[in-house]
C-alpha cells in the first residue's frame, strides 16, 4: 500500500508543494470514511489490466460535430449521441470511461460564450455516463475528464495560478456533483498547470480518485520540457492515484515513456492511453491511421512496458477498444 512518495532516483526530485493542500495517500482514503475512493480501488485491487475508453472527439466528429465547436454543448443538445458512444466503449470491454468535459472549464467555454454554464455543462456529461455505466451493470468507473485550462500559466504565460485553481476547482465540482467515481486529469504539458488542477480537485473532494496524464512527444518530453521522471516524481507527491501519458503521436513513443515511468518507480500504477498513430489532415479534418489490430498490438506493448490501466486517445473508436481488450485482458 502505497504511502508518500519514495524516490527510486535521486536526480529527480517533485516539485515543492504544501502537504495542506495536497493529502497524503492515507488521508484521501479516509476522507468521506473511504467511499469517495471505494470503486476505484475495488477495480485496480484484482492486479490484471484495466481498460480505459477511447476518443470522444473522433467519434462526435464522425457524428457530425464541425471543427471549432464546442463538444460539451451535445451533452444537452444531443445527448443520445453521447450516451451511445459511451455504449460503445462499454459494449468494447472499457472499464474506465471519461465524461465529455474535455473543454469544460470556463476559460475554454468562454470562447463560446459559455462560461455560466460550467456547472449544467459537467454534470450533465456525468449523469450521462452515469446513467450508461449503471445499465450496463459491469462496475465500470466514471471519470471526470478535466482537460487543460486553455491558458499558459505566469511567469511563462498570464494565467494566475490562484485562478487556475478556482477554473478547475469549479469544473471538478460540477463533476463530483454528477456522480462521478474518479477525476483523469489529462492531456497536460506543464507541471505548474497540473499542479493547480490537482489543488482544485482536493478542495472539492480530498478523497476521490485521481489519474493525471500528460502528453509527451518524440524528444520524450512534454512541449514545457517535463521529462517522464519528472513528471511521475511531482505527480505522485501532489496526490496521483495514477500517472502515465495521453495523446502524442502515437503508440511507440508512449510505449518508451511508459518504460521510463516504470524505471523511475516501480510501485506506481501507470497509464497508456495514445492516439492512433499520427494524425494527417485530410478535408480539415485529422484522420489517424493505425487500424485495431495495431492499436490492439501496441496496447499489449504498452501493458508489457509497465502500463496497468490501457486505453486509447485521438483516432481511437470502440472497434480499435474492442480489439484492444480482447488481446490485452485474455
Amino acid at each position: 500500500m502505497r504511502t508518500r512518495r519514495v524516490l527510486h532516483s535521486p536526480s529527480v526530485e517533485p516539485e515543492p508543494f504544501d502537504p495542506a493542500a495536497f493529502p497524503g495517500l492515507e488521508e484521501r482514503r479516509r476522507a468521506d470514511g473511504g467511499a469517495a475512493s471505494a470503486r476505484w480501488l475495488e477495480v485496480i485491487a484484482s492486479g490484471r489490466p484495466v481498460m480505459a475508453d477511447g476518443a470522444m472527439g473522433t467519434m462526435l466528429f464522425a457524428n457530425g460535430l464541425m471543427f471549432g465547436d464546442p463538444p460539451e454543448v451535445w451533452n444537452l443538445s444531443k445527448p443520445d449521441v453521447v450516451r451511445g458512444i459511451h455504449r460503445g466503449y462499454l459494449d468494447a470491454g472499457s472499464q474506465i470511461l471519461m465524461t465529455n468535459t474535455f473543454g469544460g472549464n470556463r476559460m475554454r467555454l468562454s470562447l463560446h460564450g459559455l462560461q455560466e454554464r460550467v456547472a449544467e455543462l459537467n454534470q450533465t456529461a456525468a449523469i450521462l455516463l452515469r446513467s450508461e455505466v449503471d445499465a450496463a451493470g459491469r462496475g465500470s468507473l466514471v471519470a471526470g475528464d478535466i482537460g487543460p485550462s486553455g491558458a499558459i500559466l505566469a511567469p511563462t504565460g498570464t494565467l494566475d495560478y490562484d485562478e487556475a485553481v478556482d477554473i478547475f476547482a469549479e469544473q471538478a465540482a460540477a463533476l463530483v456533483a454528477g456522480g462521478v467515481d474518479l477525476i483523469w486529469i489529462e492531456t497536460m504539458s506543464d507541471l505548474l498547470e497540473v499542479k493547480a488542477a490537482i489543488e482544485g480537485v482536493r478542495r472539492v473532494s480530498p478523497g476521490i480518485a485521481l489519474i493525471v496524464t500528460m502528453t509527451f512527444d518524440t524528444r520524450g518530453h512534454t512541449m514545457m520540457g517535463v521529462s517522464p521522471e519528472q513528471a511521475v516524481a511531482s505527480l505522485t507527491a501532489w496526490g496521483a492515484d495514477a500517472v502515465g501519458g495521453n495523446c502524442g503521436n502515437g503508440p511507440d513513443e508512449l510505449i518508451e515513456v511508459v518504460r521510463r515511468m516504470r524505471a523511475a518507480d516501480p510501485d506506481v500504477i501507470l497509464v497508456a492511453k495514445s492516439n492512433a498513430g499520427m494524425p494527417e489532415l485530410v478535408d480539415m479534418r485529422a484522420v489517424y491511421r493505425a487500424d485495431p489490430e495495431t492499436m490492439a498490438a501496441a496496447a499489449l506493448a504498452m501493458r508489457e512496458a509497465g502500463a496497468s490501466i490501457v486505453g486509447g486517445c485521438c483516432g481511437t473508436t470502440p472497434a480499435h477498444l474492442e480489439a484492444m481488450t480482447s488481446l490485452v485482458r485474455h
